[in-house]
């Protein structure tokens, strides 16, 4: 049997047939969405303002003039006569202008001159567009090659008397050639031949600024003509042709806001003045890090370094006020406080080690020196098993290799038997008392009596001897021994 397609409705307006996607429904019949307006004015109609009439659709207005009422009181507004059939709106008897229909009218001719320039009509107060001096309809108010409509933004008067869009414009009167196109890079060669039209764009004159010298140190500082007030720039004082107001490097054109006038009475763009007079070397280039040396030979560049003088004993301080490790005069700019004294920079380092301190990192040792965190640890710390990086044995001898005249017990009298120190038996004051079931101890003196380990609250243990040990010594010393009270479970002790 063979395929027989399916009957689909025909459109009433184009005869063709209607499919669901795009159909309109009105009067019972099917029409396509661009058929779907109104049969007098072409309006696009919907559901809401649709008339439908013998087949024919219509908008509310066309319909009610067409079909409804005449006469007194049915027109525009009440008391007005209408009589109007809609015949003027037919499309061939009317122009249609995008869509629109207009009903033709006779412009009346104005006095040679004094019309519209493209039609010649008298051009009234609520029509008219300024151009040239002269009114123009806002009809004729377009672009003599694209008729594209025109305003004060977008128009261009030509030199033939007549007003052009801005493409137009430059298509037929602007500068011809490479990189004068629609984008930098294009050949534009397109002129016009058409009509009365000249054949090419007016050629642009080039004009020899120097051709009329003035006197000297008057005129233009690059090339000595006169400058005229039409042109003039001004810079350093001194005026220049706008054509020379240009990078003397670069010849990159300039204005009042990326001009830089340098040193030699010449004028550069930021980034040649900068290359070329800018402060050089490492982080002055395109960013930080960069090593900025363009444009200069190894000699400019260190004639232009500036001077440093490392040596800072040069200017020697009066005895006691000066850096304690160079003894040179320490300048506001460069201190650094430690101890109530100043230092140089350059000197405020580990006496040990020599790494660069901060306020942070510096301690201050009893021989009157700055450490590092570590060296201070090392030199002044205290020593036994444990006090190293754990678990490290440090320091293989149990006296510090330097004695200090601050750590040596106080010089004089000693205290009463049984009241001062039971250690160094000189008197213990408030500000340094360390206290234990023996007694009250200075605060120096307040360490094991084995290992010298320095002790407090946490740690402490009162041997029967009248001395204080630590943990492990204590044990080693009075605790259990044998099997089993060693250092660990199963080992045999009998130290």
């Amino acid at each position: 049997m063979p395929f027989k397609p399916a009957d689909n409705p025909k459109c009433p307006k184009c005869g063709k047939s209607v499919y669901a996607a795009e159909e309109r429904v009105a009067g019972g019949l099917k029409w396509h969405k661009m058929c779907f307006k109104c049969g007098l004015c072409q309006k696009l109609l919907d559901s809401t303002n649709c008339s439908e009439h013998e087949g024919e659709l219509f908008c509310k207005v066309c319909h009610a003039r067409k079909f409804g009422p005449k006469g007194y009181g049915f027109g525009g507004g009440a008391g007005c006569l209408s009589m109007d059939a809609g015949d003027h709106l037919k499309a061939e008897q009317g122009v249609r202008t995008n869509g629109a229909c207009l009903e033709p009218r006779v412009i009346a001719k104005a006095p040679p001159g004094e019309g519209c320039p493209r039609c010649g009509g008298y051009v009234y107060a609520a029509e008219q567009m300024l151009a040239r001096g002269r009114g123009w309809h806002k009809e004729c108010f377009k672009c003599g090659d694209c008729q594209k409509r025109l305003d004060s933004t977008n128009c261009c008067e030509g030199p033939d008397k007549d007003i052009y869009c801005k493409v137009c414009y430059g298509k037929k009167f602007g500068p011809k050639g490479y990189g004068y196109g629609k984008g930098a890079g294009v050949l534009q060669s397109d002129t016009y031949t058409n009509g009365d039209s000249p054949s090419q764009a007016p050629r642009t004159t080039v004009i020899d600024t120097a051709a009329i010298q003035a006197p000297p140190g008057k005129g233009c500082p690059r090339c000595g003509g006169v400058v005229f007030a039409a042109e003039q720039v001004l810079a350093k004082g001194r005026e220049w042709h706008r054509k020379c107001f240009k990078c003397h490097d670069c010849t990159k054109t300039l204005d009042s806001i990326i001009a830089c006038d340098g040193p030699d009475s010449d004028v550069y763009c930021k980034t040649c003045y900068g290359k070329k007079w800018g402060p050089h070397g490492y982080g002055f280039a395109c960013g930080s890090g960069f090593l900025q040396t363009d444009g200069l030979t190894e000699e400019e560049i260190s004639s232009n370094r500036p001077f440093y003088n490392p040596d800072t004993t040069s200017i020697k301080a009066p005895k006691g006020q000066g850096c304690p490790r160079c003894g040179g005069m320490v300048f506001a700019a460069e201190q650094q406080l430690a101890k109530g004294t100043m230092w140089h920079k350059k000197c405020f380092n580990c006496a040990e080690c020599h790494r660069p301190l901060d306020s942070m990192l510096a301690c201050d040792g009893p021989d009157k020196e700055i450490h590092c965190r570590a060296c201070y640890a090392k030199l002044f710390g205290p020593r036994g098993f444990g006090y190293g990086h754990a678990p490290t044995l440090v320091c293989s001898d149990s006296e510090p290799t330097v004695t200090y005249t601050e750590q040596l017990p106080f010089t004089g009298q000693k205290a009463a038997k049984g009241k001062g120190c039971p250690r160094c038996g000189f008197p213990v004051y408030a500000a340094e008392q360390m206290n234990s079931k023996n007694g009250t101890w200075h605060k120096r003196c307040f360490s094991c009596s084995d290992c010298h380990r320095s002790l407090d609250s946490t740690n402490l243990n009162d041997g029967p001897n009248g001395e204080i040990y630590c943990r492990g010594c204590y044990g080693r010393n009075f605790g259990p021994k044998g099997v089993g009270f060693g250092l660990g479970a199963g080992t045999l002790t009998m130290a």
